[in-house]
């Protein structure tokens, strides 16, 4: 079956083929580093995470290009505030933004570029626009003349007169049409600025993504991605600019992009105030369990952040690696291909429709059920490696199941593992003294502390924190 995605640009399902055979080229927006990022902001870096795994298993190599936007008006605005320059509220953001992605499990990009890194390539698109008719200078800015577009608007699907009126567009009188956006503009002396045909100044927003992506990916790129808030104006400005720069040259071929979270119904955002930040959510469940509450629901819809759901996402996994527990004796490599293939197919069919994880998880969770019930080797070995692979295809299921269960909040304070581990012997010395009283005493300290044993066979105990 082929890789299906939907495309915003034709507003339907399309299967997905590259340009180029075996290579990829993919762009997703990255964060502009003037504060933390959000989990609604995590969403779609989770979602297209999953889908850089999947086209690299699918088709080889994958170009994967995700930006951070280090000029910016709001990271001015914190530098300000804070009385210190930009590069140190970026320095922070970023580095906070990197672990955030790695505790989610989120593979680092191919290529990660920065504006500040970019200028002349910046510089020399906006000077092509100019040439060939598309901008102007004004005032000291350059702006993109929208009427020079026959087709603007069409990725959005609105008509002009409905962009602009839904669009936050500075008024100016310099602008030669209401619709005009800005490419480059002044920089006062307290603010970042560089060299410029049109003086010293910065770019604007759009622009930038249009001049890396030519950078590192060429001329026509395979997918776009980023969240549905980007449609317009960010990527209807980008694929302008990119259009007219290049002569019609084709910008983007599959653009896809993801919902929303919403919180009670609201957009999660930090302009509302009801944002939860990975860090938060980390002191109450682990990455990967934040990781599946984010995959719960299909990307393009909503969905809604409760603690509820992070709870349910963390039950899910524990009982994925309590199958994989039990198995422990039967090795995943020993599957025959076809039992594993056969096994795996419902995952893979619904991953290849458009990344439908809900229904892909539906998948693992009868695989962790096939697995628990099975009693023939070859079963157990097909089922634990369809399980673990395709976990693995979505970032999932990274831990020994030994190491997931030890998990605690960071900060809290318990039983740390060395002193479990001292009780456990205590409580199995007392046993093999036939002292029952101590070693359920033993038994009722540690799960007073929040830790749960199992004894198995042979007389060997195991633990996990409860959830």
């Amino acid at each position: 079956m082929a890789l299906v995605l939907y495309n915003t640009a034709t507003r339907r399902k399309e299967a997905f083929e590259p340009l180029e055979p075996g290579l990829v080229r993919l762009y997703v927006c990255g964060p502009t580093p003037y504060d933390y990022a959000h989990i609604g902001n995590a969403r779609a870096f989770v979602a297209f995470d999953v889908l850089y795994r999947l086209l690299r298993a699918r088709y080889g190599k994958v170009i994967y290009v995700r930006n951070i936007t280090d000029v910016d008006d709001k990271i001015n605005a914190a530098a300000r505030e804070e009385g210190v320059g930009i590069d140190v509220v970026t320095a922070r953001t970023i580095a906070a933004f990197h672990a955030d992605m790695a505790a989610l499990n989120v593979l680092p990009p191919t290529v990660e570029p920065r504006v500040t890194a970019h200028i002349a390539q910046i510089v020399a698109m906006i000077a092509t626009l100019i040439a060939k008719g598309h901008a102007y200078l004004a005032e000291g800015h350059v702006l993109f003349h929208v009427p020079s577009m026959v087709d603007y608007g069409s990725l959005s699907g609105h008509s002009r007169d409905e962009l602009i009126a839904g669009a936050r567009i500075d008024v100016a009188p310099y602008k030669r049409d209401p619709g005009d956006f800005v490419l480059w503009k002044p920089s006062t002396p307290d603010l970042p600025g560089w060299d410029s045909p049109w003086g010293r100044g910065r770019p604007g927003w759009h622009i930038e993504c249009s001049a890396m992506a030519e950078t590192h990916l060429g001329l026509t790129i395979d997918i776009h991605g980023g969240g549905r808030d980007l449609v317009f104006p960010h990527h209807e400005n980008e694929r302008a600019q990119s259009l007219c720069a290049h002569g019609g040259v084709p910008f983007v071929r599959y653009w896809v992009h993801n919902g929303f979270v919403t919180v009670e119904g609201e957009k999660m955002s930090k302009s509302l105030g009801n944002f939860r930040t990975p860090n938060e959510v980390l002191r109450q469940a682990p990455g990967e369990a934040i990781r599946l509450a984010l995959l719960a629901a299909h990307y393009r819809q909503p969905l809604d952040w409760t603690d509820d759901g992070l709870k349910a996402a963390k039950a899910r996994l524990d009982n994925w690696y309590t199958a994989l527990r039990l198995a422990e004796g039967v090795p995943a490599e020993a599957a025959e291909p076809g039992a594993f293939a056969a096994v795996l197919s419902d995952f893979a069919r619904a991953m290849d429709d458009d990344l439908n994880t809900p229904m892909a998880l539906g998948a693992l969770d009868l695989l962790a059920g096939a697995l628990n019930k099975a009693t023939d080797r070859a079963q157990k070995a097909a089922f634990k490696a369809a399980l673990v692979f395709g976990a693995g295809m979505i970032g999932l299921l990274n831990h020994a199941p030994e190491d997931w269960f030890k998990w605690q909040p960071p900060g809290v304070e318990g039983l740390d593992e060395r002193a479990i581990l001292d009780l456990i012997e205590q409580r199995l010395a007392a046993r093999k003294a036939k002292d029952f009283a101590r070693a359920d005493a033993i038994r009722k300290q540690l799960a007073d502390g929040g830790v749960l044993l199992e004894d198995k066979p042979g007389g060997r105990t195991e633990w996990k924190r409860a959830s």
